[in-house]
């Protein structure tokens, strides 16, 4: 039985979106193929997202950048904690290292954790990296003025160019000191529209649009019980968020996948982020986006769905103050285009096969 083991950032849960689909369709071709989960996404996001089995180990070996909200970024603290997680690093990688020799893998697949990539490495353990970003450029774009970077930085990249491959989900950034990448199409999964069946369970009529607000694994609560009621619009959102807007419902209430949720919806509010804005593309959904405006993959996200998806930035104090009708006319104003192929998901599945049948 070949043994796959997947290290999964848990900065935000695109990650794991971004993983999921291409493990489930090799798992497709490959049946009898054993899956671990290395990460520390919930469970029950992990369940929601991998189909068929898999043993999940709680560990998280990066954490990406310290985010005061989904959209914040704190440069100051991310350096002092990356600082902090170099010190004694070759002390660390060996520590990983033996953690992942007892588990055994065939191979590892990490997106994108580089701390796995450099143990996979020392125990002599093959692996692969998919992402449409590295952690290494998104520090160098933070921190790479600080005295320690330098050295930092190098750790980073050694991890990242000792895998087999780095497949680069489109779009993702340039990533040039990567020395083999493979840029790949989007990674996506594809959900079904299931919008009868909510107007029934929420009495709506043809009239009525749903606004689907997810900004992705990284907390960003929204005001929206002080927002106005805008006429015929309904707003899913997060139980956690605990809203009580007379047009707010939860998410959860519908007791359906999030894909056949956003694949009913009229439109996605959210961040700039590889999930979200492949799955949109993938799934014609219009949406809604906040810039980040110093996060290094957005200029490439955005581009991409300028072209591909139907798509509007939407200012963030615009956003808060619920002022956003006029956003949302124009929105669903701009003409639609035909969904994206989420092409990467086999091409993934392909290289990861012949990876696993090498071994």
């Amino acid at each position: 039985m070949p043994h796959l083991l997947v290290a999964i950032s848990s900065h935000g849960f695109g990650h794991a979106a971004q993983t999921a689909p291409v493990v489930n369709a090799l798992r497709k071709r490959m049946p009898d193929l054993r899956v671990t989960l290395r990460t520390t996404v919930p469970p029950a996001l992990l369940a929601a997202r991998f189909e068929g089995e898999f043993t999940r180990v709680p560990v998280a070996s990066d954490f990406g950048m310290r985010m005061a909200s989904a959209v914040d970024v704190l440069a100051d603290e991310s350096a002092r904690a990356y600082a902090e997680f170099h010190r004694h690093w070759e002390d660390k990688v060996r520590e990983d290292a033996q953690a992942l020799a007892a588990l055994a893998p065939d191979l590892v697949l990490a997106n994108v954790p580089y701390l796995t990539l450099a143990g996979a490495a020392e125990a002599g353990i093959p692996a692969v990296a998919l992402c449409s970003l590295n952690w290494a450029d998104v520090y160098a774009h933070y921190c790479g003025q600080r005295p320690e970077a330098a050295e930092i930085h190098a750790q980073m990249l050694a991890a990242y160019n000792s895998t087999a491959c780095f497949l680069q989900t489109e779009p993702h950034m340039p990533m040039m000191d990567i020395a083999r990448r493979r840029s790949i199409g989007p990674v996506a999964r594809i959900g079904h529209a299931r919008r009868a069946e909510i107007n029934r369970r929420l009495g709506l009529s043809e009239r009525d649009r749903l606004v689907l607000i997810a900004p992705g694994g990284i907390e960003m609560r929204l005001p929206i019980n002080d927002w106005p009621r805008l006429p015929h619009v309904r707003w899913l959102v997060s139980e956690a968020w605990r809203v009580t807007h007379p047009d707010a419902v939860s998410i959860e209430s519908l007791s359906m996948h999030f894909m056949d949720i956003l694949c009913s919806s009229d439109a996605l509010i959210g961040k700039p982020g590889y999930g979200s804005f492949a799955e949109v593309a993938c799934n014609a959904i219009p949406m809604l986006y906040v810039k980040r405006h110093d996060w290094p993959e957005e200029p490439y996200l955005v581009e991409w769905l300028g072209r591909n998806g139907r798509s509007l930035e939407i200012g963030r104090e615009q956003l808060e103050r619920g002022d956003i009708f006029d956003a949302l006319q124009a929105l669903w104003a701009v003409p639609a285009r035909p969904p994206v192929a989420p092409a990467g998901v086999q091409q993934a599945a392909d290289y990861l096969a012949g990876a696993l049948a090498a071994r």
